[in-house]
C-alpha cells in the first residue's frame, strides 16, 4: 500500500505546502526523514507526530527525560497511525522554533507500487532553520523585501546572499528523494 500525504506548515502565508508518496510500511522515523527533503528542513533538530490517539518521536538518549506516552518513531509505521483518508497527525520540527506542520492522507493506494518516495506537487520555499518560527520568518521577508531596512544587508548575508521565497523545484526534489533509504521498522 502507498500513502500519498500532504504536508503544509501552520501559518505560512502564502502557504509552503508538499503533496507526496510513501510506502504506508514506512516508519515515522522515515516519515520524519522525508518531511526533511520534501520541505527542505537540515534535520538538525528534534521532532515529534502527535494526534488525539498518538505521541511519536525519538526516544531520549536520557532516561531522565523519558516520556512514557511517547511511542518511538522507528517501531511504528505509517498505516498503524493514518488508517484512512483525510486522517491527520501534526509534526512538530524545532522544539526551539516551533515548525508545526499538517499531516493529512490525501489517499491510499491499494494497488501501486513505490521503490522510492515521490514528490508529486508542492508550492513555496522551505523557511530558512534557526530564524524564529513562522512569525520569525515572516520578519525575515519583510525585512528583505525592504531595500532600505537596516537591517537587510545582514540578513541577506545570513541567507547566503539569496533566499526565493517562490523558489520550488519538484524535478530536483525528485532527484533527491530518489537516493532515499528505507530502514527496517524496529520491533
Amino acid at each position: 500500500m502507498i500513502h500519498q500525504l500532504r504536508i503544509s506548515l501552520n501559518g505560512s502565508d502564502p502557504e509552503i505546502w508538499r503533496s507526496f508518496k510513501i510506502n504506508s510500511d514506512s516508519t515515522f522515523h522515515d516519515l520524519h526523514l522525508i518531511i526533511q527533503e520534501v520541505m527542505g528542513w537540515e534535520n538538525d533538530h528534534l521532532y515529534e507526530f502527535e494526534n488525539k490517539d498518538y505521541k511519536i518521536g525519538m526516544e531520549p538518549e536520557d532516561a531522565f527525560f523519558a516520556d512514557e506516552d511517547l511511542i518511538s518513531a522507528d517501531s511504528i509505521s505509517i498505516k498503524d497511525v493514518l488508517l484512512k483518508k483525510k486522517s491527520s497527525i501534526i509534526y512538530n520540527y524545532d522544539f526551539g522554533d516551533s515548525w508545526e506542520h499538517n499531516v493529512i492522507v490525501e489517499d491510499i493506494l491499494k494497488d501501486e507500487i513505490l521503490l522510492k518516495p515521490i514528490c508529486i506537487a508542492g508550492a513555496m520555499n522551505c523557511p530558512p532553520e534557526d530564524c524564529g518560527g513562522i512569525w520569525g520568518y515572516m520578519n525575515l521577508l519583510e525585512i528583505i523585501k525592504d531595500k532600505k531596512h537596516p537591517e537587510r544587508d545582514e540578513m541577506l548575508e545570513w541567507l547566503g546572499d539569496s533566499f526565493d521565497p517562490n523558489y520550488f523545484d519538484l524535478e530536483i526534489l525528485n532527484k533527491t528523494l530518489a537516493m532515499f533509504k528505507i530502514k527496517k521498522k524496529r520491533k
